[in-house]
């Protein structure tokens, strides 16, 4: 039997990474944090993880290539991965848990990795009995579940989703969406068909359940959801938008990314990504502060239709990256100990179940009990 920690979280010195960590800890499961910095690691441990000395965790300084990461996952059963942008380091990642047949998720935003991994990875991952589960993450996997509580009323096939959230994205998370708006295309589904949403449609007004005030959102890169309902055949349409509640800092972001393809005109891919990298870090550079459930509120409302039939569900929350480190660390604490509900490529409600899912949630008070209307 492998004495191998049964965990890897890669990229566990950042914001998301600590936070998993910290979820893994309460959870009694023993992991391997990794990524290119030991002294990183072992600062981010010490002085970001509360209770961090009851954990069983071990350091692991990993250059980020497919054959030194598969000899740090052979003997691991699950990889949490947060190192994005995805699109750009994520196929080393994926690469290495096949190889080392380890079940994978991410955090990750990106429409166009999600994309990739379904068409490129998700058969082999089936094959292999092994899960691949991109998005497991608040502004993903917590709106999804009310998409599937919306759903357990048949009839049901259209989705309309808004998501936001208190606070400000983290390094990591800003860099990701500069990155991808001024790179990548973004989808909704209709009928069954990626559509591509008009890039210079510019900000929507939206209607915010619990609040008098109109918000302003973006497609956000499309997000997850039209990728992981495409092939849902209650679903066939499904339309995504999200933000903070910060109307300022919503202002700015179509400005920053008009600004930064003007900038990059004309460069090479990786030219253009370092220059996009750099203007993210002008964004954010520092780490935003631990989240506070007073100010750092999230909000995920579905609408859901069909021809004779109407659902809406609400779940109010609170610590949006709270969330998504509780989400991948109830993946990690399920997978070790039976079989996931779906292999290859699934979201987290397909692989775990939306209900278990929010039973952690709500178990960690994270958020309140889902609101659902039903119209039949």
């Amino acid at each position: 039997m492998s004495n191998k920690k049964p965990v890897v979280v890669y990229g566990a010195s950042g914001y998301t990474g600590r936070l998993i960590c910290e979820y893994l800890r309460e959870y009694g499961i023993p992991f391997i944090a990794a990524g290119r910095s030991a002294d990183k690691l072992q600062t981010a441990m010490q002085s970001n993880v509360p209770g961090i000395e009851t954990a069983s965790y071990e350091i692991a300084e990993v250059p980020h290539s497919v054959a030194a990461l598969t000899e740090l996952f052979r003997g691991a059963s699950v990889v949490l991965n947060t190192v994005g942008p995805f699109a750009k380091f994520g196929p080393e990642v994926v690469e290495a848990c096949l190889a080392a047949r380890c079940h994978y998720t991410d955090t990750t935003g990106e429409q166009d990795w999600l994309i990739t991994l379904d068409e490129q990875y998700g058969a082999q991952f089936a094959a292999a009995g092994l899960l691949l589960s991109p998005g497991l993450a608040h502004m993903y996997t917590t709106g999804e579940i009310a998409a599937q509580l919306c759903l357990e009323t048949p009839g049901l096939d259209t989705l309309d989703i808004a998501v936001f959230w208190g606070g400000s994205p983290t390094i990591a998370s800003t860099q990701t969406i500069l990155v991808n708006a001024a790179t990548s295309k973004a989808y909704y589904l209709d009928q069954n068909r990626y559509v591509e949403w008009q890039p210079d449609a510019g900000l929507y007004n939206v209607t915010i359940p619990g609040q008098h005030e109109a918000a302003l959102a973006l497609p956000w890169g499309g997000t997850s959801h039209p990728v992981w309902f495409k092939r849902d055949p209650r679903v066939a349409t499904v339309k995504v938008l999200g933000g903070v509640f910060n109307k300022p800092l919503m202002q700015g972001v179509p400005l920053i990314v008009a600004a930064a393809l003007k900038a990059t005109e004309g460069m090479n891919p990786e030219e253009r990504y370092a220059a996009l990298a750099q203007t993210a870090a002008g964004v954010m550079n520092t780490m935003p502060p631990r989240e506070n459930p007073r100010l750092n509120k999230s909000v995920d409302s579905v609408h859901a239709s069909g021809p004779l039939a109407r659902a809406h569900c609400v779940i109010f929350g609170n610590c949006n990256y709270k969330q998504t480190g509780l989400l991948q660390a109830f993946a990690a604490a399920s997978l070790l100990q039976q079989a996931p509900r779906r292999v290859g490529f699934a979201s987290g409600c397909q692989a775990f179940g939306h209900h278990e899912l929010l039973g952690a949630l709500r178990s960690f008070g994270l958020v309140q009990a889902p609101i659902l209307t039903v119209h039949r």
